[in-house]
């Protein structure tokens, strides 16, 4: 079993056999300042694309440090493709949003601008701190791709025609959640997004144009009129729980 690592790193570098890498600023300031660690000690580091590996750190000064790869911890895996597309929300609840979404799996991370949005203008440097630093505490092996926010009428034009995509209706007209994701096409845990409208619902277009959209299927989380943050996570939870990877165990040698 690989031994127990508390500090977790996601850096862009490749990683490989016998390798360095070389970390940011900020990445360096967190291990010398906060974590208080100096050459000798073990953190993990991973990428998205190499699984999650051992360093060592050899050397650690100003605005720098250098790490020597030791060994392979977990391998890379398949990871869930499910992307929450969803309206902002202003900034401490969508902070939570991008932190929890990440811990439930999503890999995709999309700002829609509906008629009824609020918030106009999104901070995706902010978005992307948040689901790394949320990828980094769970044990997760990626972060979720944080999209530039778009239009509504723009975001349908440019959607995967071959990609379903589960709109959670504020209308209640939607077919119970759980019903949907139990049944062809989204069991096993095919490829969707799930759409999450704002604070104030969708607009009688946006609503028409969902219905006139043949890879749009409306559902329905339940008899309560729920927060648009707490709609995102309930049915990311819904869609992990019936389709996704939570019948998955740990991965051995997990250890964090």
């Amino acid at each position: 079993m690989s031994e127990k690592i508390e500090t977790r790193l996601f850096v862009s570098a490749d990683l490989a056999a016998d390798g360095t890498v070389g970390l940011e600023t900020g990445q360096t300031h967190y291990l010398k300042h906060v974590l208080r660690l100096g050459p000798g000690a073990h953190v993990a580091l991973f990428n998205g694309r190499d699984g999650e590996w051992t360093a060592r750190i050899d050397g650690i000064g100003k605005g720098w440090t250098s790490l020597s790869l030791i060994e392979q911890r977990r391998p890379q895996r398949e990871e869930p493709d499910i992307w929450l597309v969803f309206a902002p929300i202003k900034r401490a609840r969508i902070d939570f949003t991008a932190q929890k979404a990440t811990e439930l799996g999503a890999s995709v991370l999309w700002p829609v601008l509906t008629k009824h949005t609020q918030v106009e203008r999104v901070n995706t440097d902010r978005l992307l701190a948040n689901a790394t630093e949320a990828a980094e505490q769970t044990a997760r092996l990626s972060v979720p791709e944080i999209r530039q926010p778009m239009r509504f009428d723009a975001l349908l034009d440019a959607w995967p025609q071959d990609r379903p995509l589960i709109v959670c209706d504020e209308t209640g007209a939607g077919t119970p959640v759980v019903d949907v994701l139990s049944k062809p096409p989204f069991k096993g845990g095919t490829p969707c997004g799930l759409l999450i409208g704002p604070e104030g619902g969708f607009a009688d277009h946006e609503l028409d144009r969902l219905r006139q959209s043949s890879f749009v299927t409306p559902v329905s989380l339940g008899p309560r009129l729920l927060r648009s943050d707490t709609a995102a996570l309930a049915a990311l939870a819904c869609w992990q729980a019936v389709a996704g990877d939570w019948t998955m165990e740990r991965p051995d040698g997990l250890d964090i």
